[in-house]
């Protein structure tokens, strides 16, 4: 025996309103594509830069569920465990500065390296340098390029490289009133800071492209760096 169910009028009439998402979907799969290494969150500032009027919330059923995106982790060798360091938080933009080198290789072997500067407070990044030699005096005159139009820091936090360990830095330093502050040999976690950025720096940029000259890399990576300061503000 069937049973009769009385609906209201309004929820048999109703409509539903909500927009066609087609052109948004669309958007989301073009950026994901074409920026292989963006995750939902990075992709949502790419929208709302382009003056897509949409949450984060929007954003994310479209990309996990009805896009069925996702961004694949790689996998990290597994490292012995190392005694953490607690480092001091930074608590205002320009008091110091974490500095590093990324090396990469171009198409035809040839090596080069990146140095990269940041600022652990406002995430900024000043500067990646791109060469295949970058020595200690050239890191002085990146500084002193740097340093012309901003404040200098109170300290530099820096591991002991080479192009770090020398005594024209340390002049440098001392003719400015800057400390650099070297971390343990060994022990990159003390500048975690940078190293997270150069970890993201490499899996976006590096690792997505082939380099075929010199030039090609330094212009890829200055337009790779100008993404993420738009990104990060």
């Amino acid at each position: 025996m069937c049973r009769l169910i009385a609906l209201d009028r309004n929820t048999l009439r109703y409509w539903s309103r909500r927009q066609d998402d087609g052109a948004l979907r669309t958007r989301i799969r073009e950026i994901a594509e074409s920026k292989r290494r963006y995750g939902c969150p990075r992709i949502y500032v790419r929208l709302r830069r382009e003056g897509w009027r949409v949450n984060h919330k929007k954003v994310e059923r479209l990309y996990y569920r009805v896009e069925g995106l996702s961004l694949q982790r790689r996998r990290r060798k597994k490292a012995a465990a190392v005694p953490r360091v607690d480092l001091p938080k930074p608590t205002q933009p320009g008091r110091w500065y974490a500095m590093d080198f990324v090396h990469d290789r171009l198409a035809n072997g040839r090596r080069f390296k990146c140095l990269t500067m940041t600022d652990p407070c406002s995430k900024e990044v000043l500067v990646i340098e791109v060469d295949v030699s970058i020595g200690v005096a050239r890191v002085c005159r990146i500084l002193d390029r740097l340093f012309t139009t901003r404040s200098l820091p109170d300290a530099l936090i820096l591991d002991n490289g080479p192009e770090f360990a020398g005594t024209a830095l340390d002049a440098w330093a001392a003719q400015h009133g800057v400390h650099l502050h070297f971390i343990q040999p060994g022990k990159p976690v003390q500048n975690a800071f940078i190293e997270s950025f150069n970890g993201k720096f490499r899996d976006e940029c590096l690792n997505e492209h082939w380099f075929l000259t010199l030039q090609e890399a330094q212009l890829v990576i200055e337009v790779w760096r100008r993404e993420y300061a738009a990104g990060i503000q």
